[in-house]
């Protein structure tokens, strides 16, 4: 199923929280070898986790991590910004109405539709929430893949050529593509709105624009 949660509801799902950090440091330490932080209980996490962001997670039957990501205002601290501007010439992409999207793991044992399930809830997010779009910073691999999954996005900026490419990019919140993405995720229209209704109980979220 899918959650949403803030950084300061984990508490309430141990399980969840525990797997999801722990899948962090399997899949961008040990796997891709990204220059990020694991701390001495096994968790990767940086100061963006600190700001309360809203993830999404994907929780399987055991109350364990499938696969996540991160959201958090353009109008506050965030990566594309703050590491990453010159993919977009510099200019910030700021606006209550944009928030970015990080951190897009999976579980080593995921699977196969947890990645579609994901979009969707980001997608559910995005509408449920009167946002425009979703920022992201990905690699050359992951082009294939948004596409494959339904949901594209806009190639803003892009660094290097071939594999090590990196780009920043836009993603809409269009209403149109969301029948697909229950398709491809497997999951019933009324089943995906439960979900985000039960973690927002209104199409509403908590962070207010211009906060962090």
């Amino acid at each position: 199923m899918l959650r949403y949660l803030y950084a300061d509801q984990l508490a309430q799902f141990p399980r969840l929280a525990d797997t999801m950090f722990r899948d962090r440091a399997a899949q961008f330490c040990d796997r891709l070898q990204w220059d990020v932080t694991v701390g001495a209980d096994g968790y990767e996490r940086d100061g963006y986790d600190a700001l309360n962001p809203l993830y999404v997670i994907w929780e399987n039957a055991d109350g364990s991590h499938g696969g996540s990501m991160r959201f958090l205002p353009t109008t506050g601290p965030n990566m594309a910004e703050d590491h990453f501007l010159h993919l977009s010439d510099g200019v910030a992409i700021k606006s209550p109405l944009i928030w970015e999207c990080t951190r897009f793991c999976l579980s080593p044992d995921a699977a196969p539709r947890v990645s579609a399930a994901l979009m969707l809830g980001g997608m559910e997010l995005g509408l449920g929430a009167h946002l425009s779009h979703a920022i992201g910073v990905f690699d050359a691999r992951m082009v294939r893949i948004y596409r494959r999954l339904g949901w594209g996005p806009t190639i803003l900026g892009t660094d290097g050529q071939g594999r090590e490419a990196i780009s920043v990019g836009l993603w809409a919140f269009d209403p149109a593509l969301r029948p697909q993405l229950l398709a491809r995720a497997g999951v019933g229209s009324d089943l995906s709105r439960y979900w985000y209704d039960r973690s927002f109980g209104a199409p509403t979220v908590r962070f207010a624009a211009g906060a962090a």
